[in-house]
């Protein structure tokens, strides 16, 4: 049996909860009152519609949404069958403390999909159909991005360059942070993306941190990467090129 989780297709079409996201990214429920978030990429997850009732706005962005309710139904039951499938033939992957057993963790994946799915059809203001590296927001548009299950976790078939102008756009749009969970890629090891791009991010002047979070399932990633603005950096004008090119312009 291969030490991998597989994903046959480019990228699966799962999503998490609220209170798995408040935990994988460090968020208090009572502290979002007020703040403005993005989701990216959503995926089939309830935090946009939860969050909706405490934050100010939020918003989710995924290049699968667009598509009718029913089709994408269609999809989030598909994926969850899938990944459920192969979390009973490799359950020795993964930590089990979060969740207790696979049949616990397939309900999780279906409660957000259920969520996710009630909130696209009632509100679908709030899921934008879009993909990184360029998304349709304003400099500065939100205080925070959240950006779960992509970055990292699918290194072997996203470049650095790749995840380089995602966070470089993810942070052009963010006022106050981007923050990014898991950091570990599908073999279950510490992404060896994740110091090159820190490296790169650095250069352009972004503060990046490792900060440890409350929540493990893949083992040993306990960690996510926070990127903020610093005085350095240049503010909105030097967010914007370097969204635009790609690349910092210490690093050209």
């Amino acid at each position: 049996m291969g030490r991998q989780f597989d994903v046959g297709e480019q990228f699966r079409f799962i999503g998490r909860t609220f209170e798995e996201y408040t935990r994988m990214f460090g968020l208090a429920p009572t502290a979002l009152a007020g703040t403005t978030i993005l989701d990216c990429p959503g995926g089939p997850g309830s935090f946009t519609a939860i969050a909706a009732q405490r934050a100010d706005r939020t918003l989710a962005v995924d290049p699968m949404y667009g598509r009718p309710v029913g089709e994408l139904a269609t999809v989030c039951a598909d994926a969850v069958e899938r990944t459920v499938a192969q979390l009973h033939e490799k359950r020795d992957l993964f930590v089990w403390d979060e969740y207790g057993d696979v049949a616990t963790r397939g309900r999780y994946l279906r409660a957000a999909a259920q969520r996710f799915l009630a909130d696209y059809a009632r509100h679908p203001g709030r899921y934008v159909r879009a993909a990184l590296p360029r998304l349709p927001f304003a400099t500065d548009s939100v205080d925070r991005v959240l950006s779960g299950s992509l970055l990292f976790l699918y290194d072997d078939r996203l470049s650095e360059r790749f995840h380089v102008e995602a966070l470089l756009e993810l942070a052009r749009i963010a006022r106050e942070d981007v923050r990014v969970f898991p950091l570990h890629s599908l073999d279950g090891e510490r992404s060896e993306s994740l110091s090159p791009v820190v490296d790169t991010l650095r250069d352009a002047g972004l503060s990046v941190r490792l900060e440890p979070v409350d929540y493990e399932f893949q083992p040993g990633a306990t960690e996510m990467l926070v990127v903020g603005d610093t005085d350095g950096y240049g503010g909105s004008e030097r967010k914007r090129e370097n969204a635009r090119t790609g690349v910092p312009r210490e690093a050209r």
